[in-house]
């Protein structure tokens, strides 16, 4: 995999991930995923609608690195990082995008998922974005309090399925097979290195198992 597309796959990786758990909420939510937004090429991950609000929900895939959030900064690996401004803006900007649709204020509560971490420390939450492990996003969004009805639900919900609230850019589905070639290639990349592995260590043992039983032979011999 080269330098260039490793941070587009693993950032497909992640945002995966969170699907399939946004995908296990119950008929009362709408997911939708890969929102594009504007006419700049921009999306938005993962976007939820429930009788609890809008949410747009931001996947960050730090594998195996330690997360620090506090009210005003995100950091990773003590790096700092723009993944609030950057979630604060998506939610701003979906906000304004429906309350003009529906001439009312739309409720929009920004969401960083983290994928992958070795350890997510929550010293404080910030006051508008909420950050979390994506095991914990399904319930945690169940447990939000309503603060819609159900037509006004039915409303919002026809309104984000619209591609045309979002952009008025033509509509494309996905291309998914940038990813599927790349994935193909890690797990082969794996295996390779499971091989090398496992090799390495039978070349050892080769090496070092008689060497161990000819000395404890000579010493049980005396």
């Amino acid at each position: 995999m080269s330098d260039e597309s490793r941070p587009w796959y693993v950032g497909a990786l992640g945002e995966l991930e969170v699907a399939g758990r946004l995908d296990s909420l119950s008929d009362g939510w709408t997911v939708l995923h890969a929102v594009p937004i504007g006419t700049r090429g921009s999306d938005i991950d993962h976007v939820v609608v429930g009788e609890a609000g809008v949410f747009t929900i931001n996947t960050k895939f730090h594998e195996d690195a330690r997360v620090w959030v506090g009210s005003r900064q995100l950091l990773v690996n003590g790096q700092a990082t723009d993944h609030l401004r950057n979630s604060r803006y998506e939610a701003t900007r979906t906000q304004k995008l429906l309350s003009a649709a529906v001439g009312t204020d739309v409720p929009v509560s920004g969401v960083i998922a983290i994928v992958g971490a070795r350890q997510i420390t929550i010293q404080e939450q910030p006051a508008d974005v909420a950050v979390l492990e994506a095991a914990q996003l399904s319930r945690w969004l169940k447990k939000q309090k309503a603060r819609l009805d159900q037509a006004e639900t039915a409303a919002l919900t026809a309104l984000v399925r619209n591609p045309a609230t979002w952009t008025s850019e033509p509509h494309h589905e996905p291309d998914v097979s940038r990813f599927d070639a790349l994935h193909r290639e890690v797990v082969r990349a794996k295996r390779v290195r499971m091989l090398w592995g496992a090799a390495l260590l039978v070349a050892i043992l080769g090496v070092t198992v008689p060497i161990a039983l000819d000395y404890y032979g000579r010493l049980l011999g005396g």
